[in-house]
């Protein structure tokens, strides 16, 4: 290799003008051609080994192959190096200045395009927006949940009268007019409400004598719901009512349906024995035209699959 070459494979560009030396921009021919001077006489020696130029034969050298073997066979001056390197400095720090120039040139155009971009682009989360709000409003959402807690007054003005009375009358015989109902404050929400009421008791038709019975009304409420103060006397009026127990628990059912119209209703009496038989009737109820009505229809067909042992109720 020439001294000229190896200059420029040492400090030039490569073939495909990218920089070498890890560094920006080009060497001026002064440049080399000192450099090429002092590796004339310093190393006139070729810096391919013969055994590497013999197998290339005629064909043209590497540059970079040729650049990598000539940093480990000659070193040119210091100062020859250091000027270099300040050249290529230099010449990166003025083409890196050039292209801040254009983009700021680029900035007033980019800026004039931005307000009708902006303007699209507003439009777009915009009408994102309204879609969401028109998917929410198709959606059944849960009802808000209301005001927390209830007052003496909102509960009076809902019907309920006998809670909190000192003066409280209970009757003897069957009065459904003693039931009173409040607002059902989550009718978004399907829950069950049950009663169990161990001391329930009312009179044979034809003997007069008492039945007794644990009785358990479970509900899933609509818009009102049954007060239990309400509910107890209801009960208690049954004392000295004669009908069978199959009648009482029916009874008792429709006066419910027909006080607040619930989506369901069941009601259950276990009685005590008399005579050495108990009898436990077990009646229920769905809104119709509603999911319920098939639940009440369910609950039915599966009842009391596995009976409880009854021997001293």
């Amino acid at each position: 290799m020439k001294p000229m070459e190896m200059a420029e494979a040492l400090f030039g560009e490569d073939t495909d003008g990218a920089a070498t030396a890890s560094t920006e921009g080009s060497v001026d021919s002064s440049a080399l051609a000192a450099i090429a001077a002092h590796l004339e006489r310093e190393q006139p020696a070729p810096t391919l080994s013969s055994a590497r130029a013999a197998t290339r034969g005629s064909e043209a050298i590497d540059l970079a192959s040729a650049r990598e073997e000539g940093l480990r066979t000659a070193t040119a001056p210091q100062h020859y190096v250091d000027a270099v390197k300040r050249q290529k400095i230099a010449a990166g720090t003025a083409k890196k200045a050039k292209a801040a120039a254009s983009e700021d040139e680029a900035a007033p155009k980019a800026t004039e395009a931005a307000p009708a971009k902006t303007a699209k682009s507003a439009k777009a989360p915009a009408k994102k927006a309204a879609k969401a709000v028109g998917s929410a409003r198709a959606a059944k959402a849960p009802a808000p949940a209301p005001a927390a807690g209830r007052d003496e007054d909102e509960a009076r003005a809902g019907g309920v009268t006998h809670l909190g009375s000192q003066g409280t009358q209970y009757p003897t015989d069957y009065d459904p007019s003693v039931l009173e109902t409040f607002e059902n404050k989550h009718p978004g929400n399907d829950y069950f409400v049950k009663f169990n009421c161990p001391e329930f008791t009312s009179l044979c038709p034809i003997t007069g004598q008492p039945d007794f019975a644990t009785i358990y009304i479970s509900y899933v409420p609509g818009e009102r719901m049954v007060e239990s103060k309400s509910l107890k006397l209801y009960l208690f009026s049954f004392r000295n009512h004669g009908d069978f127990h199959e009648d009482c628990m029916n009874i008792i059912m429709k006066d419910l349906i027909a006080l607040m119209d619930p989506k369901y209703i069941e009601v259950w009496g276990k009685f005590t024995p008399r005579g050495g038989i108990s009898i436990d009737p077990y009646c229920n109820y769905g809104r119709p035209g509603t999911r319920w009505e098939e639940v009440a229809w369910t609950r039915l067909a599966n009842h009391d699959l596995y009976p409880e042992k009854v021997d001293n109720r």
